[in-house]
């Protein structure tokens, strides 16, 4: 038989294991022929009202249970962030040191977590508490059980006429299971080629009672996960991942990327060096390494500080600075994580018209993430302004002055107080109660929900700039400021000193307690929600070629943020840690509609309309429109229009700021001659909350076809465009400099005439922009052979997203291109917008046997900020080339492969090998969110990686 677009989208939705789906297959033939029973009915994504047919006028993504065990993923997060659609802006869990550490979110089409509406069971959950970049607030999804998923649907195109705020880019909707039965336990253990970065899970599920005879039904599901660390210094076999000093590649030490502790001779800038670099008082525009036993105008030299004494690394630095590879020695791939996740579903079904639920998730993990210890010049941002830590400097009577008797400048890695460490908890927890049902013709559900994550980060190692300050040059007004705000400084013998490098053993257990105590936040995310909504069918309807579908509905929620500022952000007195802080709560109420009808000739209309209204920014009307045409059996025309919406975040126009850092270059000072200032360095970023910022608002536009040219294949193609307006922005940080709103040092200049000092900090806000157009292809197409002589049967499957256009225009006309590059850098990681995103699979299965093949690609990246940047290649090799390969970042491809094995009814074994071939990231030297390699090109980081595990169901 041919299957039908129709039987092919039924087929997926309850493959793998689903409820409904087990139901229909296990009834009996029938003894003689009887009426045909009705098509279950059931509720998509993207649609309030129950059909027949999955597949509707917008493009749906099904991901089921054996979709999942396929992917051999440990995570439905990793999963999610490896489809097609996902793209710049999407939030890792590897991304330890990151505003948002320990969590992980999905961006479709490039648009931003926040710009993507997670759901459980189609209602909300309370965001993360740490808002990405301190602006983008997202639904974590590591908080999802994963033995506890039914199915994942991805809604591809605008969805705030049916779900309101947020669903700009598209929905992602876990489905969890409702009506299990039995028993299961689940183990998996892995590791990679290294033997490192181990990762053990353990799940028990549990569901007892069934709907249809016991009139209840109680599901139970408990898992736990733990990943070891990864350490850079335990890749150093892999060329260049996690190298922060790249000469070997033909980069320049003395680059922003260089190695740590490198001299810029003339430039009046230093790198902060493991035994010390220290300005000359008599030529401020030259350093010079403690180490050097003839630095000019030196009144003493320290044989022990020699370079030697601390590294093996390769030095050969022209300016004669200390080169180590910090990045190397003390950063992570990924960090170490231990969460558990607890999931309870109790339903009752009361009577054939009505049912009572309720569910309750809790979730808690910890994240240890570790970065190279502190400098002691980083200059940071408050709202008050900008700090400037670059004067730090080495008292007259510093025992470890080379130019003792003069104060100095100093540039320092405080290697002696230790790697900078945080300790993150997050606990989340939701609960729903609800009661639906079929009265008077209309089909009702009505529920109530409250959900809450809070999240405590504590952190070590980072400097207390007064204390700093007042260690290194104890004058009377650093001593009086340090005194002021540490009791444990103050409890110090007047007059003490911080010995640095070599005499940093001469320091007591009290110097480091004053110098670097334990720092740390907390944040706290609230949803409260009522909601009830009601659909039924109207027949004899003139013109319709059948029922008229209608569904109504109204929602009421509270929404409350607020993240505290780290210990001594709020004034600025921690080096090198930006200020983050917001506040702000709101009331939503919304009312929505939405209508199904089938014309004549086989075509499907659809249209919603939502109203919501937000106490802080006022209401928004939501419309869409969507239509689908099944000529014949085996082919269909579809297309939508939405509009959509998404209000501003607290962090965006509640109280608060931000205070952090970014990327760029200073063209003022390169346009007179200071070369180093011409390739992008890191700088504070000072941005302030907007409350007179817009809601963002979108028009989106699909068109597609879905195919099926032979039996068992089937084909969709899916042409869409997302027209975003009065988006949300920080001011471009190029653009700001170019404006002039930055802060200088003038005291870190060179001899050239004019130079008007190294940049301390940007100033910016929070703006709506012009505006941002997205369009691209999604194909996403499968096939099964079915093998000669019982071999089981071949498939085959692949999802293919292509980014034509991301044009991003600001109020004064200017745009900027992404699609293709390693833009837009103001947002997470500096990850880039891949044009190009393929997955595939390959699979065989016979009898108990399931093999799966998966291929996942990210295509080619111009290392430009943006297409046409006049600036030219974002990164350039010590002689000018640009960089790399001629100012393109290469493709990456991994394997994945995978291995089910059920030898009894009762077990199945399996086991993955993920990044199969051992591939390598290619080598990223512009983004921040990984060192040396794309964050996009994790596994490549990683190495191989082995997991074995077993199920027993009982």
């Amino acid at each position: 038989m041919t299957e039908t677009p129709i039987s092919r989208t039924i087929r997926r939705l309850f493959a793998g294991g689903g409820a409904i789906g087990l139901t229909i297959l296990a009834l009996p033939a029938p003894a003689q022929e009887v009426a045909p029973k009705p098509v279950p009915r059931v509720e998509i994504t993207g649609s309030n009202i129950r059909r027949s047919e999955a597949e509707t006028a917008s493009s749906v993504i099904t991901v089921n249970r054996a979709d999942i065990e396929r992917s051999g993923k440990a995570t439905v997060a990793e999963l999610l962030q490896t489809l097609a659609v996902d793209n710049q802006g999407s939030v890792p869990t590897t991304f330890g040191n990151g505003f948002a550490a320990g969590a992980s979110g999905i961006s479709l089409r490039g648009l931003g977590a926040a710009s993507t509406l997670v759901l459980l069971n189609g209602r909300r959950m309370a965001p993360y508490g740490l808002a990405d970049d301190g602006q983008k607030q997202f639904t974590d999804l590591n908080v999802i059980p994963t033995d506890a998923v039914e199915r994942v649907e991805v809604l591809k195109d605008g969805a705030s006429a049916i779900y309101g705020s947020d669903a700009i880019a598209g929905v992602v909707n876990i489905i969890l299971r409702r009506d299990f039965q039995g028993n299961t336990v689940r183990f998996s253990r892995g590791a990679t080629n290294d033997w490192d970065g181990k990762r053990t899970n353990v799940a028990f599920t549990k569901g007892v009672g069934s709907l249809d005879t016991d009139r209840y039904n109680v599901l139970f599901s408990i898992e736990y996960k733990k990943f070891d660390e990864i350490w850079y210094r335990d890749r150093a076999d892999r060329d260049w991942i996690g190298r922060n000093d790249l000469r070997r590649w033909g980069y320049s030490a003395d680059q922003a990327l260089g190695g740590t502790g490198a001299i810029l001779p003339g430039t009046g800038t230093a790198g902060n060096a493991i035994n010390g670099n220290v300005r000359n008082p008599a030529d401020p525009t030259n350093y010079y390494n403690r180490g050097n036993l003839a630095g000019p105008g030196f009144a003493r030299t320290f044989p022990g500080a020699a370079c030697s004494n601390f590294t093996s690394h390769p030095q050969g630095d022209p300016g004669g600075g200390c080169l180590i590879d910090a990045s190397m020695q003390y950063n992570q791939i990924e960090p170490k994580q231990e969460n558990l996740s607890f999931f309870l579903r109790g339903t009752m079904q009361l009577d054939p018209a009505l049912q009572l639920y309720s569910e309750f998730n809790w979730y808690t993990s910890q994240t240890d993430t570790a970065t190279t210890p502190s400098s002691v010049s980083a200059s940071v941002g408050f709202p008050g302004g900008p700090v400037n830590n670059a004067v730090v400097q080495l008292g007259a009577n510093h025992p470890d002055n080379p130019y003792f008797g003069t104060a100095a400048r100093i540039r320092y890695l405080a290697a002696d107080v230790g790697p900078r460490k945080s300790s993150i908890d997050s606990n989340f927890l939701r609960w729903l109660g609800g009661a639906k049902g079929t009265h008077y013709g209309w089909d009702w559900d009505s529920s109530l929900l409250f959900s809450h994550n809070h999240v405590n980060n504590n952190q070590n190692g980072f400097l207390q700039r007064d204390v700093a300050f007042a260690l290194l040059d104890p004058t009377p007004a650093n001593i009086a400021t340090a005194a002021a705000n540490s009791p444990a400084y103050a409890a110090l013998p007047l007059g003490t000193v911080w010995r640095i490098a070599e005499n940093a053993g001469l320091n007591s257990p009290a110097v480091y307690a004053a110098l670097s105590p334990t720092i740390g936040n907390r944040a706290n995310t609230k949803i409260g929600q009522i909601d009830f909504k009601a659909t039924r069918e109207f027949s004899g309807i003139p013109w319709l070629a059948g029922n008229l579908g209608l569904a109504l509905g109204t929602e009421f929620r509270h929404e409350m943020t607020e993240l505290l500022p780290t210990t001594g952000t709020e004034r600025g007195n921690v080096i090198g840690l930006g200020y983050s802080a917001y506040s702000g709560a709101r009331n939503v109420f919304a009312l929505y509609g939405e209508g199904l009808a089938p014309l004549p000739f086989n075509v499907e209309a659809s249209a919603a309309l939502r109203y919501d209204h937000f106490t802080d920014v006022g209401s928004s009307y939501t419309p869409k429109f969507g239509l689908k045409w099944t000529p014949v059996r085996e082919f269909a025309l579809r297309g939508t229009f939405a509009r959509g919406f998404r209000a501003p975040s607290p962090a965006e126009n509640g109280v608060g700021g931000l205070a952090a850092f970014s990327t760029a270059a200073d063209p003022v000072r390169c346009a007179l001659g200071v070369t180093n200032a011409c390739n992008p360095a890191s700088v504070a970023l000072i941005t302030s909350p907007n409350p007179n910022l817009s809601p963002e608002r979108s028009k989106s536009y699909t068109l597609g076809v879905i195919w099926d040219p032979l039996p068992r294949t089937s084909i969709s193609v899916d042409y869409w465009k997302i027209k975003r307006k009065n988006e949300i922005n920080q001011e471009q940080v190029d653009a700001a400099i170019a404006a002039g709103s930055v802060a200088r040092d003038p005291g870190s200049v060179s001899g050239i005439p004019g130079d008007p000092g190294q940049i301390t900090a940007v100033l910016t806000r929070y703006v709506n922009s012009a505006q941002s157009k997205v369009r691209g292809l999604d194909v996403d197409a499968r096939y099964n052979h079915r093998l000669p002589e019982a071999w089981g049967n071949a498939t085959f499957d692949v999802k293919y997203t292509h980014i034509f256009e991301w044009l991003r225009t600001e109020r004064d006309g200017t745009s900027r291109e992404f699609a293709g590059t390693h833009g837009n850098c103001d947002v997470t990681n500096c990850t880039g917008t891949p044009a190009d995103r393929v997955n595939m699979r390959f699979g065989w299965d016979r009898n108990n046997l399931r093999v799966s093949a998966n291929v996942n690609y990210r295509g080619v990246l111009e290392n430009r900020f943006f297409r046409g940047d006049p600036s030219g290649c974002a990164v350039t090799f010590a002689n000018g080339a640009d960089a790399p390969n001629g100012c393109e970042l290469a493709s990456f491809t991994t394997v994945d492969l995978v291995v089910r094995w059920k030898p009894q009814q009762r077990w199945e074994l399996f086991g993955s090998v993920q990044n199969l071939f051992d591939k390598i990231a290619p080598l990223d030297p512009l983004t921040y969110g990984a060192q040396a390699y794309n964050p996009l090109d994790y596994e490549g980081a990683r190495g191989r990686f082995y997991t074995l595990g077993a199920r027993y169901s009982f």
